[in-house]
């Protein structure tokens, strides 16, 4: 792409400074327009080293209210985002809706020096690039505006502005080992960088390269862009999303009434099973830690069904500075402002770590879905998106566990009863678990949906029959160990 570019050819310089004006009046009266309509707006800035990313944002920034925007520097990522996917720093820097973020670099700085250094084969390039085009189109297919910027300047340019860096004591610092090493390596950089342009060049996100020899007609380039993409994402607000087929291979899956809930257990056996795969449990976690394999544990189930319980026989086994449990209940205001996967990218665990999430993602295609918080395009997009998502934690290495754990009407009405007559368990119903309820059968057909369409090979559904909550605690003890297990080989 880089190879083939043509260079745009550079106006007068009163003319540029006319359009300047231009830009920054139309980008002031846009960045009201985002704040009303509540868009959030992604701008990543790439680029060669030297080329001046940092000065034209420090440009872009003075034209917007200082309020709704967030400057982010994504240098090489840190310890402990090493031990997150690949996309963890970059999913957790989104805009909230109506607000702009932009990126000092990102993910392809990343993967352009993995490729340099040779530390990226060919194969997990090729995952990596169709995670970034996954990651970039969710984001557009769920109202973000992204905008992509590769500020290009020659190796004659580059050199150039090094050497003058380099010679003021006061501006050397700024000339990292990456500059240096793009300006020894220019050819081979310009391959890397063409070659993933080319790669990522999508029409929902994308890239702009901009000639970066003289600031203000960089300046001049970047503006116009800006408010060109955002003019386009207002007039695309309200137009529907087409649903993406999914591709991924599906596990069928029985229907709710089909799920067999008599069987009973012991007190004396399930106290000896409980005993003895605990302990096994307990074993396999400091494997875990030592081998440095992330586990993800959801829970998904009707009011009652005991998940609670189930979670509490899994975490009584496991190390406590190992484990997290992440209640999840209604999103709050920041996290509603964002993507619907962002809150649980941000609870993501690191590796050799347990993440256990009572009521997860699958919100969006159940209580999201039928009490109307999000559209009928959205909630039957997210299906993919689930998907999507589970199939970015496993290739990232983590075992992803998922379980439904089931009841029927009856059993529910007997333990919010239960609960309701009991003081000390009052505090667990509530008026809004009386009327979930009342939707059973909806929510039945929703469940039933679910599970058809996001149980894949690599994370399928574990239904747990829990009208004997004994019976579920061995179940999902035995599935967990299981499944580590076979990671741990």
């Amino acid at each position: 792409m880089l190879n083939k570019w043509e260079k745009p050819e550079m106006p007068e310089e009163e003319e540029i400074k006319e359009r300047l004006a231009k830009a920054r009046d139309l980008l002031e009266i846009q960045q009201l327009q985002i704040k009303e309509r509540k868009l959030p707006v992604l701008v990543l800035f790439e680029g060669w080293g030297a080329a001046g990313k940092g000065s034209e944002i420090g440009q872009i920034i003075k034209n917007i209210d200082p309020r709704f925007f967030k400057v982010a520097s994504m240098s090489a990522p840190s310890e402990e985002e090493k031990r997150k996917p690949f996309l963890y720093p970059y999913f957790v820097q989104i805009p909230e809706a109506g607000k702009f973020t932009f990126l000092d670099s990102g993910w392809m700085d990343q993967v352009s020096k993995s490729r340099f250094s040779g530390e990226m084969d060919d194969n997990k390039y090729a995952q990596i690039i169709d995670s970034i085009k996954r990651f970039e189109r969710q984001l557009t297919d769920n109202g973000y505006i992204i905008l992509k910027f590769f500020l290009n300047i020659s190796e004659k340019e580059q050199e150039k502005r090094l050497n003058q860096l380099k010679a003021n004591k006061d501006t050397k610092w700024r000339v990292s080992k990456n500059d240096l090493m793009q300006s020894k390596h220019y050819s081979k950089c310009q391959n890397i960088f063409s070659r993933y342009l080319t790669d990522t060049n999508t029409a929902n996100a994308p890239w702009y390269i901009i000639d970066a020899k003289n600031r203000k007609w960089a300046e001049l380039q970047l503006m116009e862009t800006i408010c060109s993409g955002i003019q386009v994402g207002l007039q695309n607000e309200r137009l529907a999303v087409p649903i993406i087929q999914n591709v991924f291979p599906l596990i069928k899956m029985p229907k709710l009434s089909e799920v067999k809930l008599e069987e009973t257990m012991e007190e004396e056996k399930y106290k000896a099973e409980l005993k003895q795969l605990q302990k096994k449990l307990g074993e396999f976690h400091n494997r875990l830690y030592r081998k440095r394999v992330p586990v993800v544990i959801a829970y998904e189930g009707w009011d009652a069904a005991g998940k609670g319980g189930n979670i509490k026989r899994l975490t009584e086994a496991l190390d406590p500075r190992g484990y997290e449990v992440h209640p999840i209940a209604s999103p709050e205001p920041h996290e509603k402002a964002r993507h619907y996967l962002w809150r649980f990218w941000k609870r993501l665990p690191k590796t050799g770590h347990i993440a256990i999430f009572d009521r997860t993602w699958y919100g969006r295609v159940m209580v999201e879905r039928l009490e109307g918080f999000c559209s009928e395009n959205d909630w039957k997009r997210a299906y993919n998106e689930i998907n999507e998502f589970e199939k970015e934690l496993t290739e990232w290495g983590a075992v992803v566990i998922k379980f439904w754990v089931q009841i029927d009407k009856e059993t529910q009405l007997a333990r919010f009863t239960e609960r309701q007559n009991t003081p000390e368990k009052q505090w667990k119903i509530t008026d809004e678990d009386w009327r979930n309820r009342e939707k059973w059968d909806e929510y039945e057909k929703a469940v039933n949906e679910m599970l058809q369409k996001t149980s894949t090979s690599y994370a399928p559904w574990h239904i747990l029959p829990s009208v004997d909550k004994k019976i579920a605690r061995i179940q999902a003890l035995k599935i967990v160990i299981e499944k580590l297990e076979k990671a741990l080989e």
